[in-house]
């Protein structure tokens, strides 16, 4: 199999975050492989929470690169070996496990879905981010938000009452909360759980420090909300260590190393009983279309990122009604556009 990668910038419409000085852009780096005339595409996002970078992503794919080489045949046991290559760079090992299986299914003259053995996915409701502004720039992000049905916004603020209270002169529309760490204290967490279940807030994620998990045991067990691990839940291996503190995980590719992975907690955590939202960092159509197979799994879809980018370098899903609209093509559906060329 033939590698071969490009580095890119995507920006960002807005400015993405609670207020207009946070990012306008993300770094990432787009991945093609290629065997006997098929082609898969796959991509790793690197915001900067994520602590990965351009550099470090190169490195990684280049070692790769000689690991691929030498396969006669494609198959998804090789991303065990890929797996061995570092103990991090998880979203450069997304890229591969999306490339890979992208490639795999376009050989069988499948979706990714029907190559994973169940049926292509449904179209889906997903929540859409509103960054917080001054008030005019958040009325003019929720008037373009209006074919979506579920908003996000990002807390963890100074006054995040104040914030959603913000939000509802505009909007009585349903929330998702992502705190992202920013409550400390566990009575004035579930106080605030309380409050916003009367503001049509739908679930919280991450509200608490990752390190504060007997705190979220307590708040979960109490909750009037879901509370949804985002930043204590990467891989497989982490459900676990989480048991009882949440009611559902955050999954991501970007944090899980891919759709293998993704598959396996998907299938661990519904047999857990705990709740799925499906996420992203902020990725294109390339990756947005590998995690829509999946999309008849999750409780909750917040697969939004395409429409906050400025310009996205690949077609695949698009959205109509608020929701998802998944085109079932072979592989994950993703493809470049004639300008975008890797």
């Amino acid at each position: 199999m033939i590698l071969t990668f490009k580095p890119f910038q995507l920006e960002f419409k807005y400015p993405f975050g609670v207020s207009s000085n946070t990012r306008t852009h993300t770094p990432a780096v787009f991945t093609k492989l290629q065997h006997n005339g098929f082609v898969g595409y796959g991509e790793a996002c690197l915001p900067k929470y994520l602590g990965e970078t351009q550099g470090e992503t190169i490195l990684f794919l280049e070692k790769a690169k000689i690991i691929l080489q030498n396969i006669s045949y494609p198959t998804i046991n090789i991303l065990y070996e890929i797996d061995k290559i570092s103990n991090g760079n998880n979203a450069a090992k997304a890229s591969i496990d999306i490339a890979l299986h992208d490639l795999i299914a376009k050989s069988q003259n499948k979706t990714v879905a029907q190559l994973l053995g169940f049926k292509n996915p449904s179209s889906q409701i997903t929540s859409y981010t509103i960054g917080i502004d001054d008030e005019k720039q958040t009325a003019k992000k929720i008037e373009e938000a209006k074919q979506f049905s579920v908003l996000k916004i990002k807390a963890g603020t100074a006054d995040d009452k104040k914030l959603i209270t913000e939000i509802r002169k505009y909007s009585d529309k349903p929330i998702y909360i992502d705190v992202n760490q920013g409550w400390k204290d566990k009575f004035f967490v579930l106080d605030m759980l309380h409050w916003m279940k009367e503001q049509n807030v739908i679930l919280v994620e991450q509200p608490m420090p990752i390190t504060m998990l007997e705190e979220m045991a307590w708040v979960t067990a109490q909750s009037p909300l879901p509370t949804i691990a985002d930043e204590n839940i990467k891989r497989f291996t982490d459900i676990d260590k989480i048991a009882g503190c949440f009611s559902g995980i955050n999954i991501k590719l970007m944090k899980c190393t891919g759709m293998q992975e993704a598959f396996k907690m998907i299938t661990y955590a519904k047999q857990k009983g705990l709740k799925i939202l499906l996420g992203c960092m902020a990725e294109s159509s390339c990756a947005a279309s590998a995690m829509v197979q999946f999309m008849d799994y999750g409780d909750y879809v917040d697969l939004d990122a395409p429409t906050l980018l400025k310009y996205d370098p690949f077609s695949g899903i698009s959205y109509e009604n608020g929701k998802v609209m998944v085109n079932n093509g072979y592989g994950t559906g993703a493809v470049p556009k004639s300008d975008f060329y890797i």
